[in-house]
Parts: structure tokens; C-alpha cells; sequence
């Protein structure tokens, strides 16, 4: 399944603010919230709907709305929590989970540290949040642990990607979609997309 890039003007203007070496962390995080804003009205074009009796001035009707508590937004900690912030201010009512993987400098493996999601999955819309899908490891991870509770559906949300990446992720999830802003060039010798943006944890965080 080839990864859906959202390419809106106001995504690539944003993307091209976040890439800019001199830009504040404060600007930054505020960049990939208005980012992470615009990816999920594309990821979640197909989310289900309800209906509701409501009451206009005018006539009583049945109307569609989301139901927020189906639908389940998961970290890849640290930096995924950027992409989540973002897309609560679209679906307020969503449930939070958090997956702390890390990569091993040498190996560029992920290590899982931390998993903390809703319960029962099984009738939930997921989706799983990261900026890079650099080498694609920590994503491949992430959402095969995320599988094991059987989720309604399942969707991979990123910043950027790079055609590494999304071949690693295809080859492992074949049936998981993938939204993103942008795919760039390559992959560096040291796990990192190029042109990117750097490491997305330190510049959300300022933490270097």
C-alpha cells in the first residue's frame, strides 16, 4: 500500500518553516501542531460517524457525528507526542496511548521501554503517531505490538519520510496505510532523513 502524501500548500509552507535550522523550538512545536492538524483531516476522511438527535432553531434532526472515544491516537515516544497534541485539537474526544521505543545507536534497532494503551482495542480506529519514518524500525515495532490487540483499523501518521523507511514499514505492514507531509531523498549513514529537519525529539523538546 504506497504512502498517501498530503501535499497542501500549507503543509509544504509549514514543513519548509519546521526544516530551517534557525527555527525556535517553540516555533517548531508549534509548526508540527498546525502540521499535525491538516494530516489528520487526510487520515481520518474515512473515520466512522454516528447519529444524534439534535434540535437547529429551526427542526428537530438526526445529524453525523465522530465518535471520539473510538478512536485511539498512539505515540511513539518522545517525538510522537507532537503529531498527538496536534490532532487532539481536531478530535478532542480521542483516546491517548504511548509506545517509548528507542534506537540502538549501533544496531539502529528499536528497544521497547514503555507500553501504556486503552484496553480493549478490538472495536477502535487507531492510529500510530511518529515525525520521521527514518529507518522505518521503530514504526515496524510499534505498530506490530499495537496488531497484537486486534484495533478496528489501523493507520501510521509521520512528518516526514524517505523511501527506506516506507519500503521497511510496506514490507512489514503491508495493510497499514501511511499519511505523510513529505518523502525525502535518502537515508544517511546515521539513520537520519536527508534534507529532514534533524532529530525531531530535541528541536520539539530543546533538547540540544
Amino acid at each position: 500500500m504506497a504512502a498517501t502524501v498530503v501535499a497542501h500548500p500549507l503543509i509544504k509552507h509549514k514543513l519548509t518553516l519546521m526544516r530551517r535550522k534557525e527555527t525556535s523550538t517553540v516555533n517548531f512545536r508549534a509548526l508540527l501542531s498546525e502540521i499535525s492538524m491538516l494530516l489528520a483531516y487526510e487520515a481520518l476522511r474515512d473515520i466512522k460517524l454516528t447519529e444524534e438527535d439534535i434540535e437547529t432553531p429551526l427542526a428537530k434532526i438526526k445529524a453525523p457525528v465522530v465518535d471520539g472515544k473510538k478512536l485511539v491516537l498512539i505515540a511513539i515516544m518522545r517525538a510522537g507526542a507532537g503529531i498527538v497534541d496536534g490532532m487532539l485539537k481536531i478530535v478532542p474526544n480521542a483516546r491517548v496511548g504511548h509506545i517509548g521505543l528507542f534506537r540502538d545507536p549501533k544496531t539502529l534497532q528499536p528497544v521497547e521501554y514503555f507500553y501504556k494503551v486503552p484496553n480493549d482495542l478490538s472495536d477502535r480506529d487507531v492510529i500510530v503517531c511518529d515525525p520521521m519514518l527514518a529507518t522505518g524500525n521503530s514504526a515496524v515495532a510499534a505498530v506490530e505490538r499495537v496488531k497484537k490487540s486486534k484495533p478496528a483499523s489501523l493507520r501510521f501518521v509521520c512528518l516526514l519520510a524517505c523511501p527506506e523507511g516506507i519500503a521497511t514499514f510496506e514490507k512489514g505492514h503491508p495493510d497499514v496505510p501511511v499519511y505523510t507531509a513529505a518523502i525525502d531523498e535518502r537515508l544517511n549513514d546515521h539513520g537520519y532523513i536527508v534534507p529532514g529537519l534533524g532529530d525531531a525529539g530535541d528541536r520539539l523538546f530543546g533538547t540540544k
